[in-house]
Parts: structure tokens; C-alpha cells; sequence
């Protein structure tokens, strides 16, 4: 760094500290609410780190994170008005402290929970590796992190594929109230061996060291050299929050942290190169004012309109399309498998956008689905490590840079091992930036219980992603919905959850034409009938049908709806089917207890009250895992002889 340089980046630094000492009295003062993390300390790893960032470089970062948002570049005045949860805020005061993010300027967005910006990174460098240029990501992270299972996924999945990221540990000796050395059996620099990454330890309170050591990292990273680990050792003034009485630290060694002040440093190698302490101060009234002046903006700014309290939580669904006429049922048909294998290579012939990921999907996944794939779009069809948290964080990452990514997640009942990336990233990075940010990612995944599967790779767990705010979840139960709602859920610009039934893989049905498209939201009567509206989706549907089939034959017409989608619930449907046939049954392959079933009873008493002639019945599988032995898994799951005894009871009322 030259003398201009070094001004520049104290400069930098002073409005970080004063940012952070405001925030402070106003959080005492309450008028800052919710959590609030300082980075009072650790002003030269973000000032250091982005120096030599361009515009186009993206970020994520952690929920210790103003300082790195203010070292890219967002506006003090907007982010102390996010702070103040002011709708002139950078998100229009729906993130936080904790969330603050402008994906304008490349800030992807702080993050509380801990670890969970790395994966998304990794997303995000994939994106920008595909579209050339030489630009990077920096993903900031503590020491805390290196012990998540998001640190090591997204590690080895940068690695494999040479993606532009730089992942920063700022090592501040802490994670929360634990000491480092306590949580840790191996040095960061080993870990970053184990992945074949290289690796450079900074001096992190030392804004010119960090800045010129990232000289080299950022030109190898945009030469094409793949991801890069920094350690930048620095240290955390203040507790893991404001208000942390610190009573697990030694009084000696806070005492002592002043000495390795980075602005203090900054000050004493200015005046070494002949700046006068009246130059110097000069920088620090300049950037009081600024924070004076941020001050007064958020202050001053409006709240937010309650009225728009749940917006921004989904993007706008684009219109439907036209009907498409079928073919004939008499033309060839075409295994369930197929149909998806088309509707993919359709969506990514069409936008070169779209790209698949997951588990083994360059050889046709564990089903066959993607075969012969990944041979004709070899560079958007990509094989992934057994890492399903890297694996959606992939997803949410390249969504966020423009991209329409489908990541395979090889069976439902993994849902657990990555729910963070789907529930708390996925779903919610619209809302929390204020609708700044559109993620158009598909997860496709499967179910189905019957084939002794056991109690791991058996369950219907729809009901976990309805639950999410944000989330659309698809469940199709034909060919030809499968086809039409996969190619709309990749065109829709929010996050769907795809569930494909297993063994709907082999059942034939003929080909839908590239254009057609089945909306989201909208159920469909699948049979029509007069005295009871049996409602069901996915591969229950069939039973519900075969159920109808029986019921008819005894004199009860059972009217037939597949709601195709969970979310969006298509309500008027069901309800439009309730006040003809007054009496409702839903059945599910899903646990009963609950359930979507649950939900639509709920619906019915509620707005279809003066409808109902009868109780509302409810079939599904027994409230317990799914067991293994046939006999066993058979008395456990309903099917059409459960759904006609409910049909019957219910229409004797």
C-alpha cells in the first residue's frame, strides 16, 4: 500500500468503528431491536480483504457482518436505517442486523446462522466462473465455523471444481463464549491441506498486510486457480453480542487488546510516512460526519407499512400459458422416468440458464432419470460429492447470481441433512432482503412407500416444506403434470420443491408437447361426482380413483381432486367441490397426524362450515416410522380399501 492507499483504507476503517460504536448507544438506547454482533476490532480484515474488490465480486458474510457490507460498498446511511428496521433500509427493514444484504452490489447477505453463507458462496462462484471475466467470491467466516459441516462440504466442492471463492476466517480467538483453542484439534492451515486448497495466514489487524497478501489471492483466484483459504488472526473487542458481560475472558487480556488496535496501528504507519496527526484527525471528523449523517437519515427515516408485513415473501408467478392439447391416449407412451428425462433436456435446450446438480446425475442419477444428460449439456449437468448441504447451497448461491439451477436431493428423507439451506436461505432470502433477490431453484427429489424401503427412505414429508413460508411444493400424480409443473417450476422464479413419487417412475402415459405447462396452484378434478369430494395428490391419487371406482359401483359418486400442488393451495377448488357435494375424505400416503389433511379439514370447517354435512374424514399411513418387513409396511400405509371404508363412513353420517 502507497501512503494514499493506507489513508484510504483508514479512512475505510474509522467509519466501520464509528458505524459500530452508534449502533451500540442506539442499541443500549433501544432503538436498534432484535440482536446485535460488533466487528468493533476487526475493522482491517473487511477493509483489507475488499480492498482490492471490484463491483462485480460478490460476498456473503456472518452475523458479525457491518463491517464487511460497509467495506463493499453499501451506503452507511442504509444500513444503519436496515439497523433501525426503517423501510429506507437495504432491505426495506425486513434482515437486520443479523441479514443486512444489497445483491445490487454484489452483498449476497450476512447470515445468522453460523456457516451457512459458505455453501451459498460456492453457488455464487459457480455462477460467476460460467460467465467469465476473472470475478470471485469472498466468503467471510469466524473460526467458529470450521467445525460446521457446511465449512467442509463447501470446501471440497470448491475444490473439485476449481470455483473463484475465497473463504476468509477472521480467527478473533472466539466462537461465542468459547475459546478457539477449546474447539478446535488441528490448525485452519491443516484443514485447508486436507482439500488441497492453498493456504495464507494474515496478520488481520494489520490493514496493509491483509490488503497486500489478498493482492496475490485475488490474482490467483482470477487467473483461474481455484478457491483459496485466508486466516486473517485478529481479535474481538466486545462480547459475541451486545450486552455480553464477557465473564469468560480474562480482564488481563482484554486490557490488552488495545495494543493490536488496527486503527491505532493504521494511525502510526500514516505519521510514519509523514502525515501529520492534524491530516489524520481531519479523516476521522470526515468520517464522524458520515456516520452523523447516517444517523440522522435512519432516524428520521419512516417504518415500515404494517400493511406489507408478509410481502416480498414470494416472487410474481408468471401468467399461465395457453392450454396445450394432448396427445391421444392412443399414441405411444412413455414411462414416468422419461417424461422427466424429457422435461429436463427441454428446459435446458430452451434457457442456457438452467443447469442440474446432485448426486450422481451426470450418470442418470440412482433412478436413471437424467441419463444420457450430462452427454449432451456436459458443463451444465454436474455430478456432486454425497454433500446435500453443498448441494443446495449450490442451488440458493447460483440462483441469487442468475442462474435456474435444479439440484437433485437423492431421497426426501434427507431432508434433514441440509434442511438449513432450504429453510433458513432458500425460502426466506427474498423476504429478509426486502424482494431485492429472486432464487429460481428447483429441488427435485422423491418418496414412496410399498417396496420395503424402511423407515429412512420411505417418508412423505411434504407437510415439513408446506410448513415454510416461501417455499412452493409440487407433488405430481401423472405423465402429463409432471411434465407441464417441472417446466413451469423452472421457469418460476421462486423456490419450488419438486416430490416425484418413485413408483409413478415406470407407470407409461403418452409424451406432452414442449410447450405445455401446468400452473402452479391449480388443482385438478380428476373425476367428477356428486356425493362425496375425495381429495388427494402424488401417487395416492391412483388409490383415490380406484377407491371412486369401487364407491360407484355401491351408488356413491365420489368426485376426485388432485391438487398437483401443495403450495400454492389451490383452496377454491376444493371448497368450490365441497358445496356440491357437501362431505369431504382426504387421503395421503403421509402419516395422518398433522398432516395436509389436517389443513384442508381445517379448511373445510372454517370456510366450507355451512357445506359440511358430515365430518371430515382423513386416511393416511399409521403415526409411526414406516417398518421394513412387507406384512409389517402393509398394515402400516392406507390404500383404496382405507379410502372406500372412510367414504362410507362418512356418507352414512
Amino acid at each position: 500500500m502507497d501512503r494514499a492507499q493506507l489513508l484510504d483504507a483508514y479512512r475505510r476503517m474509522v467509519v466501520i468503528r464509528r458505524m459500530e460504536e452508534c449502533i451500540s448507544i442506539l442499541y443500549r438506547d433501544g432503538l436498534v431491536p432484535g440482536f446485535v454482533h460488533t466487528s468493533v476490532g476487526q475493522e482491517a480484515c473487511a477493509v483489507g480483504a475488499l480492498f482490492h474488490a471490484r463491483p462485480e465480486d460478490v460476498i456473503t458474510s456472518t452475523h458479525r457482518g457491518h463491517g464487511h457490507v460497509l467495506a463493499k460498498g453499501l451506503e452507511p446511511r442504509r444500513m444503519l436505517a436496515e439497523l433501525l428496521g426503517k423501510e429506507t433500509g437495504s432491505c426495506r427493514g425486513r434482515g437486520g442486523s443479523m441479514h443486512v444484504a444489497d445483491p445490487s452490489i454484489g452483498i449476497f447477505g450476512a447470515n445468522g446462522i453460523v456457516g451457512a453463507g459458505l455453501p451459498i458462496a460456492v453457488g455464487a462462484a459457480h455462477a460467476l466462473a460460467g460467465r467469465g471475466g476473472g470475478d470471485l467470491v469472498v466468503a467471510f467466516f469466524g473460526d467458529g465455523a470450521v467445525a460446521t459441516g457446511a465449512f467442509h462440504e463447501s470446501l471440497n466442492l470448491a475444490a473439485l471444481r476449481g470455483l473463484p471463492v475465497v473463504f476468509f476466517c477472521e480467527n478473533n480467538g472466539y466462537s461465542e463464549f468459547s475459546r478457539a483453542a477449546d474447539q478446535h484439534p488441528v490448525p485452519i492451515a491443516q484443514r485447508a491441506l486436507a482439500y488441497g486448497v492453498p493456504f495464507v495466514e494474515l496478520a488481520g489487524n494489520d490493514v496493509a498486510a491483509v490488503a497486500d497478501g489478498m493482492v496475490e489471492v485475488f490474482d490467483k483466484v482470477r487467473s483461474g486457480g481455484g478457491p483459496f483459504l485466508v486466516e486473517g488472526r485478529t481479535m474481538r473487542v466486545g462480547g459475541h453480542y451486545e450486552g455480553d458481560g464477557q465473564r469468560y475472558r480474562d480482564q488481563a487480556e482484554l486490557a490488552g487488546l488495545s495494543a493490536h488496535d488496527p486503527l491505532v496501528r493504521a494511525r502510526a504507519r500514516l505519521t510514519g510516512l509523514g502525515l501529520t496527526t492534524a491530516e489524520i484527525d481531519e479523516v476521522d471528523r470526515a468520517a464522524e460526519a458520515v456516520v452523523a449523517e447516517a444517523e440522522t437519515f435512519a432516524r428520521r427515516s419512516a417504518e415500515p407499512d404494517p400493511a406489507g408485513a408478509t410481502d416480498h415473501v414470494y416472487a410474481r408467478r408468471r401468467s399461465p400459458a395457453p392450454p396445450v392439447a394432448l396427445p391421444a391416449t392412443g399414441d405411444q407412451p412413455s414411462s414416468g422416468s422419461r417424461i422427466l428425462r424429457q422435461a429436463l433436456h427441454d428446459a435446458l435446450t430452451d434457457d442456457p440458464s438452467v443447469f442440474l446438480a446432485g448426486i450422481d446425475v451426470a450418470g442418470g442419477n440412482v433412478f436413471g432419470i437424467t441419463r444420457g444428460l450430462h452427454e449432451r449439456f456436459p458443463d451444465r449437468v454436474l455430478d456432486t460429492p454425497i454433500a446435500e448441504t453443498a448441494i443446495m447451497g449450490l442451488g440458493v448461491g447460483a440462483a441469487m447470481a442468475g442462474l435456474r439451477p435444479v439440484v437433485e436431493l437423492m431421497y426426501l428423507d434427507f431432508l434433514g441433512v441440509c434442511f438449513d439451506q432450504i429453510l433458513n436461505q432458500a425460502a426466506k432470502l427474498r423476504f429478509m432482503t426486502g424482494g431485492a433477490v429472486t432464487v429460481p431453484l428447483v429441488i427435485r427429489t422423491q418418496f414412496g412407500s410399498g417396496r420395503s424401503s424402511g423407515s429412512q427412505h420411505s417418508q412423505s414429508l411434504e407437510t415439513l416444506m408446506a410448513h415454510v413460508p416461501g417455499l412452493t411444493v409440487v407433488m405430481p400424480s401423472s405423465g402429463a403434470d409432471t411434465y407441464g409443473l417441472l417446466r413451469s417450476a423452472i421457469e418460476d422464479d421462486n423456490p419450488v420443491v419438486f416430490i416425484e413419487n418413485r413408483l409413478l417412475y415406470e407407470k407409461k402415459s403418452p409424451m406432452p408437447p414442449s410447450d405445455h405447462r401446468v400452473p402452479l396452484g391449480q388443482a385438478r378434478i380428476v373425476r367428477s361426482g356428486r356425493d362425496v369430494t375425495l381429495v388427494s395428490w402424488s401417487r395416492m391419487v391412483l388409490d383415490a380413483l380406484e377407491a371412486a371406482e369401487t364407491l360407484s359401483a355401491e351408488g356413491i359418486e365420489a368426485e376426485v381432486i388432485d391438487l398437483r400442488t401443495i403450495v400454492p393451495l389451490d383452496r377454491e377448488t376444493v371448497l368450490g367441490s365441497l358445496r356440491r357435494t357437501n362431505r369431504l375424505v382426504v387421503a395421503h400416503e403421509a402419516v395422518v397426524d398433522f398432516g395436509v389433511g389436517a389443513e384442508l379439514a381445517a379448511l373445510a370447517v372454517r370456510e366450507g362450515f355451512w357445506s359440511l354435512d358430515a365430518p371430515v374424514g382423513r386416511v393416511g399411513a399409521a403415526y409411526s416410522p414406516a417398518p421394513y418387513a412387507p406384512a409389517l409396511e402393509r398394515r402400516w400405509s392406507a390404500g383404496p380399501a382405507d379410502i372406500v371404508a372412510m367414504v362410507r363412513e362418512v356418507v352414512a353420517c
